[in-house]
């Protein structure tokens, strides 16, 4: 029954006119007003009062004709989607299950799933609204649109499954369907294939005359005809199958060693890209994950070899050759040039090629994966827009040519007409308009595409010996390369990669501060590692890899000794999947104590002190361009550093020694080549036995963490900082430091408490409330500032290097004058912090410096302690002055990150005079 006020015909015109298709809006509603059931709201009213407006509803009539046929077949529908609930919201799969269960009980099955058509149906009808309505994100319509298939796919094995183990017994093997393509992605299409693979856990009979191969494809048979059958209620989804082992010639169904098996022997390129997206849906979710735990190997192989990429190019070549043909390369949106297969195939190379080395890429979703390899620095961010923009973009255009009918189509329409609704659907004004914006698009992908996947190796970099101070040594060095110093055959096979290494080696050498000692080193290394065909392939299949070991031998010469002696700690380090990530000293004592050191053994923690130096050094060459590294750098040292004095105290000193930390390592700021100043606490004893207990496990602590074998030393230990320096001895009670510090330390003594923390032992809190006592009692010193000054001039008389332009520690406004600075602002104004940077944080809040000022230190002080660290970095010694020659200057700046000498030396003198500014102005002029 229509509704009385309607105005009949007149009205559905009217509405219909409003529409992008007029005369199907028209059509759809007549048969809507005439199926119209009785008792309850008429449709006007449905209409005018739809939750996410008329025009919505009308836009869903206009541009799919085949949500509008549901809806007249089942007008009923169209009320369940006014519900504001179902409309105005995403819809989880636990919601769209509870839905599934209430419309159909345990009856789903009944008439070949006839519910669950009917179910499958009205969903879509919903997800294809709001996308159209534009109140749904791509990744909700693809993932609502992914939950609906898994429903409807583990309804139907789950009732073959049980019917079929009726008929026969029940195998004890499991079962699992797994989900490729976009469906294994959770990225679902409107009419996509949901691509499955069926495996079942091992081999067996079930019966004399059947076995678990050929019940679990007698299982696998049930499904599919299941699927691809018919129906009045509507279709479920067309499953695809063919991306299986030996594809349509091969059983639907196979055991998990004979997939093994398979990929083992005869995997090609391809089927590593269908298995980047594999994810079990249904059955046994162990069995699921154990297949992809056993191909992990084969989906994201260690040494990832060009020819990948290669065979990559030319799949996607045969696409566009055999499938989509040259009249539709620039329509068709999935499979054309510069189209979704495009960006995924740019996605899954970088997958394959990088993901045994980073887990966080081993996922099945584009864009997820697309944010992994921003994260990871693996794509510029330009790039990764780029990508991300086109592929939501060329989704909603195949979306809407998918609603219209839930046909499996991806070419845009070259008749007008039909242009025209398709960008009016998408909200554009004209066809002119949207086409413009289709290959702005598409054209922004084929560049990156070819960059990353069309492109040889050896285009990126043209061999040029003038990079070379002594370019005829670099050839003799690049032929022993090739061919080892001391061998006369060559393989054709290390022939081949070895002149695919070179240009991409030599672009590398070229960025180096000093390309003629990097490629020696380099040489040595390969000499060391003797294997040279396979890293060389390694090289090339990974030039992060060999980035990184180039950087590295240039930036460290101690780290590329290291290496040197020990190729293997290269893949060790690296291939961990933490390596991203700076470990804490919790982490660091836990392996520790793995390690099995003993008093009697220190060697075990020498080793692994030096392979974790090494392993802070290659994350510092890796990520060197990264904000805050010289704050991330001190901390993590610092680290490494307690972590191994706690181990080191708790095997030869024992629980009694309390271990004060002052200095860099007080403040968490550790620099490479620094040693660790400390101050040693025992109780106050009646017996001088007791005592001299306490003092030799301290001095046995020193002593046995700076003795040096062939694995280096653990740490220098310095603590000429205690009372009467090293004339005092190394460990007293507290109340000798208290008595000390009451009548007879000098006012440097007391400032350097500001840095002082407790490392371990029960006096360190008492220490620290003592030492905060004195602090802030001499703090209230009227001449503190004229003190200060004069004690950072008796350092620059003591200590200096003689050039003041070269030292930058020392030297006028260096980053002594930097840090008495803020710790004389410290003193004054009451702030207790042993670290600069939060020091410097807690001045500003307190307004004792200006936001400015804060900022000027801060960009000032990060850059000399960015220069120190290229310094000690090279030789893990503490260095902080720059070198004499210009050219060695030069050498430096690179290794920090300059390409302009002059921008180097100008940030240089600019910082140092920002630092000495502000130091006149609050403690020369005391302007506080």
């Amino acid at each position: 029954m229509f509704c009385a006020m309607d105005g009949g015909n007149h009205w559905i015109r009217e509405k219909a006119a409003t529409s992008l298709n007029p005369s199907q809006v028209e059509t759809t509603l007549v048969q809507l007003r005439e199926r119209w059931p009785a008792k309850v709201q008429p449709l006007a009213l449905v209409i005018d009062q739809f939750p996410l407006g008329e025009a919505a509803l009308l836009h869903l009539l206009a541009v799919s004709s085949i949500c509008a046929t549901r809806l007249t077949q089942n007008p009923e529908t169209l009320l369940w989607l006014s519900q504001p609930e179902m409309c105005l919201t995403s819809r989880g799969y636990a919601e769209m299950l509870s839905e599934l269960h209430s419309l159909a009980g345990d009856s789903v099955a009944k008439q070949d799933f006839a519910a669950l058509r009917f179910w499958k149906g009205r969903e879509m009808t919903r997800v294809a609204l709001r996308e159209l309505a534009n109140v749904a994100p791509l990744e909700e319509t693809t993932g609502e649109l992914s939950q609906i298939a898994e429903i409807c796919i583990r309804r139907v094995f789950e009732h073959s499954d049980a019917d079929l183990r009726q008929r026969h017994e029940s195998p004890t093997a499991e079962f699992a369907i797994l989900a490729l393509g976009k469906l294994g992605g959770g990225e679902l299409n409107h009419s996509s294939d949901v691509d499955l693979l069926f495996l079942y856990s091992e081999e067996g009979q079930l019966t004399p005359h059947i076995s678990y191969h050929e019940f679990f494809n007698r299982l696998g048979k049930r499904i599919l005809e299941t699927f691809s059958t018919p129906h009045p209620a509507g279709s479920l989804f067309r499953v695809d199958l063919r991306l299986r082992p030996e594809g349509s010639a091969g059983p639907l169904a196979r055991s998990l060693e004979s997939m093994e098996n398979y990929y083992a022997g005869f995997g090609e390129t391809w089927e590593r890209l269908a298995l980047i997206k594999a994810r079990g849906i249904a059955g046994s979710r162990e069995l699921a994950y154990e297949f992809l735990r056993q191909h992990q190997p084969f989906i994201y192989p260690k040494s990832a070899t060009p020819d990948l990429l290669e065979e990559i190019a030319n799949i996607k070549r045969r696409i566009e050759r055999d499938v989509v043909g040259p009249d539709k390369l620039h329509r068709d949106v999935k499979l054309g040039i510069g189209g979704i297969r495009e960006i995924e195939f740019i996605v899954q190379a970088l997958q394959l090629t990088h993901g045994a080395r980073h887990p966080f890429l081993q996922e099945p979703s584009m864009l997820k994966a697309l944010r992994a390899l921003r994260e990871l620095d693996l794509l510029p961010p330009e790039e990764v827009l780029a990508l991300d923009g086109a592929y939501r973009f060329l989704r909603r255009v195949e979306h809407r040519l998918q609603i219209e009918a839930e046909q499996q189509t991806h070419t845009v329409p070259e008749e007008h007409e039909a242009l025209r609704r398709l960008a009016r659907s998408l909200r554009f004004s004209s066809a002119k308009d949207f086409t413009a914006a289709l290959h702005e698009r598409m054209d922004s992908v084929r560049p990156i595409f070819q960059r990353i996947i069309s492109e040889t190796p050896a285009g990126l970099a043209k061999i040029n010996l003038e990079i070379f101070n002594d370019p005829k040594r670099a050839a003799k060095a690049l032929g022993d390369l090739e061919r080892g110093s001391r061998s006369f055959h060559i393989a054709p096979r290390t022939r081949q990669i070895s002149r695919k290494l070179h240009p991409i080696l030599l672009d590398w050498l070229a960025k180096t501060a000093d390309p003629d000692a990097t490629l020696n080193q380099f040489v040595r290394f390969v000499e060391a590692y003797g294997l040279r065909s396979l890293l060389f392939e390694l090289l090339v299949a990974n030039p992060k890899l060999l980035e990184l070991v180039v950087k590295t031998f240039d930036a460290s010469r101690i780290a590329g000794d290291l290496l040197i002696r020990r190729p293997q700690l290269l893949e060790e380090i690296t291939r961990d999947p933490t390596f991203s990530d700076a470990r804490s000293m919790a982490e660091h004592l836990r392996r520790l104590d793995s390690l099995g050191a003993s008093a009697f053994q220190l060697e075990p923690v020498r080793a692994y002190r030096q392979r974790q130096i090494l392993r802070v050094m290659l994350r510092d060459v890796l990520y060197s361009g990264r904000p805050a590294t010289a704050k991330n750098l001190g901390a993590e040292l610092s680290g490494l550093a307690e972590a191994c004095l706690l181990f080191t105290i708790r095997l030869l000193a024992g629980k009694q020694l309390t271990v004060i930390a002052l200095g860099k390592f007080g403040g968490h700021e550790l620099s490479y080549g620094a040693d660790l100043d400390v101050l040693f606490l025992g109780r106050a004893h009646s017996s001088e036995a007791k005592a001299g207990e306490e003092i030799r496990g301290a001095q046995n602590l020193v002593v046995n963490m700076a003795q040096p074998t062939s694995e280096g030393n653990i740490w220098m230990l310095d603590a000429r900082l205690r009372p009467e320096g090293e004339k005092g001895p190394l460990v007293s009670p507290l109340e000798t430091y208290q008595a000390y510090y009451e009548n007879r330390a000098q006012l440097w003594e007391i400032h350097a408490l500001t840095r002082v923390r407790s490392v371990t032992g029960p006096l360190g809190a008492r220490f620290i409330e003592m030492a905060q006592h004195y602090w802030r009692k001499t703090s209230q010193r009227p001449d503190l500032f004229e003190q200060i000054d004069n004690m950072l001039e008796r350092i620059r008389r003591e200590r200096g290097s003689g050039s003041d332009f070269l030292d930058f520690k020392t030297g006028v406004g260096g980053m002594i004058e930097v840090e008495f600075l803020v710790q004389a602002l410290q003193m004054r104004g009451n702030i207790w912090e042993p670290n600069w940077e939060r020091a410097v944080d807690r001045l500003h809040e307190r307004g004792i410096l200006n936001n400015a000022e804060a900022v000027k230190l801060k960009q000032a002080y990060g850059l000399l302690r960015r220069y120190e660290s290229a310094l000690r970095r090279y030789e893990n010694k503490a260095v902080s002055v720059l070198p004499h020659d210009p050219a060695e200057q030069r050498k430096v700046s690179v290794r920090v990150g300059y390409d302009d000498f002059e921008a180097f030396r100008r940030d240089y003198l600019d910082s140092r005079e920002a630092i000495h500014a502000l130091y006149e102005r609050h403690i020369r002029n005391n302007s506080l």
